[in-house]
């Protein structure tokens, strides 16, 4: 029997957190679990009001399959996450903090890694970005003189995105990810590329709407810097209308479900000469340390989460100029230092 446990948790940001989507002041999230021969494995996933997640809808969906999961005799987390895929369709978000716990007991138990688990050398690791959402110019910099790291992901959607670009340029070299979360239209972004390549941008995500494919084929071939799939790719069944329109995509385990789809979408995507990103959705040390241990296999990173968060649920993550340090070595590596209810 696999002992399920959750706690939710309301996580304040640092700064308030703002992108095309919304503002935010805290990140809602679950943490899941599993516990199996006196051993534990934890999972996360974050909240996402555009997605239509929230952590109540979690919790009801987690308490509804506590029998069945709680039956589930697991062995290899890869067979675990298709009994979770047929026993939850549509149900991504938890599915991914059940399969990341999967993920971690089972890594636990063999005495391994994760990413060992996975069949992953570490070594060759990108370092991630620090994002600064929209705000005023002058919060903006703020943010940026506070934070010296080896490359920054602006979030962009407003007005006067240039000139704030401009005034970010003057106070560093380092490289630019511009992340317009779909806030972009077609004729803006092509008037914005000559600014945005002398700005030393060095890819954009997600400039137009999700479906705005065939703007987006067109956008490709105008494009110097590479362009990144984000919304427009939240499963496997995304990858191959994405190649068309994206030079690569950003895999973020919470929309996928998780580090076992995660790995067949990086296959999928090398396959189809995509570059590629993996990305975070404001996860604590949990969620963060999964996508760490996939982070050998991706060209960028984004795990920046616990970065901008003023409190964390887990210690044993650590970054040294934008690279990521995992402290455990078995398993994901950190420590869940939350407390437990029971689904």
């Amino acid at each position: 029997m696999l002992d399920l446990k959750y706690q939710s948790f309301d996580l304040a940001f640092e700064y308030p957190f703002r992108t095309f989507k919304g503002l935010k002041t805290s990140q809602p999230t679950l943490v899941v679990s599993l516990g199996l021969q006196n051993t534990y494995g934890v999972g996360e996933a974050p909240a996402i009001s555009y997605y239509d997640v929230t952590v109540e809808k979690m919790v009801a969906e987690l308490q509804l399959r506590s029998a069945s999961i709680g039956r589930y005799a697991l062995t290899d987390p890869v067979r675990f996450w298709h009994f979770l895929h047929h026993l939850m369709p549509g149900q991504n978000f938890l599915i991914a903090a059940l399969d990341i716990a999967g993920w971690d007991l089972a890594a636990r138990l063999r005495r391994k890694p994760v990413y060992a688990l996975a069949g992953i050398t570490m070594g060759n690791i990108p370092a991630t970005d620090y994002t600064i959402g929209m705000d005023t110019m002058e919060n903006m910099t703020h943010r940026l003189k506070l934070k010296p790291m080896p490359v920054y992901k602006i979030k962009v959607g407003q007005p006067e995105d240039i000139d704030i670009l401009r005034q970010l340029r003057t106070l560093t070299d380092a490289p630019f990810r511009i992340d317009a979360n779909e806030g972009w239209t077609f004729e803006a972004v092509k008037n914005f590329l000559p600014d945005l390549k002398e700005l030393g941008v060095m890819l954009i995500e997600q400039p137009l709407p999700k479906n705005n494919l065939d703007e987006m084929k067109e956008l490709k071939r105008l494009s110097d810097i590479p362009l990144f799939a984000d919304e427009s790719c939240v499963e496997q069944k995304d990858v191959a209308a994405c190649a068309a329109c994206f030079h690569g995509i950003n895999i973020k385990l919470t929309k996928c479900g998780g580090i076992t789809p995660a790995l067949e979408m990086i296959k999928e995507a090398r396959h189809l000469g995509m570059q590629i990103m993996i990305g975070s959705m404001n996860e604590s040390s949990v969620g963060t340390a999964a996508i760490a241990h996939l982070l050998p296999l991706a060209d960028y990173a984004d795990a920046d989460g616990p970065l901008l968060l003023k409190e964390d649920v887990a210690t044993g993550l650590n970054y040294e100029n934008g690279k990521i340090a995992i402290e455990g070595a078995y398993g994901l590596g950190v420590k869940f230092v939350g407390k437990y209810g029971r689904a």
